[in-house]
């Protein structure tokens, strides 16, 4: 079948699952409050099969994503504010006009040209809305996971000048932001002085995802890989103590700290 057609048969599908009458009880329950947990799960759950390089996995995520699309619109649809035509319509829409080198007359010279007009078009976009906020910062959104914004602020920031000049001040600015995380700890009792650990730790967090902007990698990327690599090391652990007839949790911290060395060990001699 065409692409155009199993698309027909998707949205077919969610229609038939959301029908007052003859549809699914589950789907019938939810509304955009309660599906937008699943879409933010869906969307990292696309980003993980990429990571693991796994396509097949990857067509199947895809899939779920569109989905969560789907489950939207169709909702929309019911309460008369739009449809799944709509959707597409407004990001074809907007493609074409924030690709004004490939489908009007504009030029431009290489991929920072291209990221300069992109963010004049969005400027333009968001003062034909009636938006008052002119700040270099306007625009980003309040409901991006806090480390990806983050790193938009403070690259935003950096458009205008506001930016260190190399790595080297941000690694010095992560060290100084350690210093006074472990002054807070120092003062006493984690309860007492909650807040203040809070703020510096949310300094030092901010000030680490800066230093991941200037080497250019993903914060999120980079916090994927070590997640895994923890997971894969302990699950490591677990299968050596299990071996040995004792379960992790019955050693003591030493006793799992050398098998952590060991499987670091094992890892790296293979």
């Amino acid at each position: 079948m065409s692409a155009t057609a199993e698309l027909e048969r998707l949205l077919g599908i969610m229609a038939r699952l959301r029908d007052p009458q003859r549809g699914c009880p589950w789907d019938l329950q939810q509304d955009f409050a309660s599906i937008a947990p699943y879409t933010i799960e869906e969307a990292y759950e696309v980003a993980d099969a990429i990571d693991r390089g796994d396509l097949g996995d990857l067509q199947d995520e895809l899939g779920d994503l569109l989905l969560q699309v789907v489950f939207h619109a169709q909702m929309a649809s019911e309460q008369q504010a739009f449809g799944f035509a709509d959707v597409a319509r407004s990001i074809s829409d907007k493609m074409q006009r924030r690709h004004p080198h490939v489908f009007a007359q504009v030029q431009v010279d290489g991929a920072e040209d291209v990221n300069t007009n992109w963010e004049a078009i969005k400027r333009a976009e968001r003062a034909a809305k009636g938006h008052a906020d002119t700040s270099a910062l306007a625009g980003i959104s309040r409901g991006l996971p806090e480390w990806q914004r983050a790193v938009k602020l403070q690259a935003r920031a950096a458009r205008v000048g506001f930016d260190w000049p190399g790595p080297a001040p941000v690694i010095d600015k992560v060290r100084e932001e350690l210093d006074e995380v472990a002054a807070e700890f120092a003062r006493g009792p984690v309860q007492d002085n909650h807040a203040r650990l809070q703020e510096e730790l949310g300094d030092l967090l901010f000030v680490c995802a800066n230093l991941a902007r200037h080497a250019r990698v993903d914060v999120g990327a980079a916090l994927r890989q070590a997640n895994h690599k923890f997971e894969r090391r302990f699950r490591a652990m677990e299968a050596q103590a299990d071996a040995a007839g004792q379960g992790i949790a019955a050693l003591d911290l030493d006793a799992q700290e050398r098998l952590w060395q060991q499987v670091k060990a094992d890892e790296a001699a293979s």
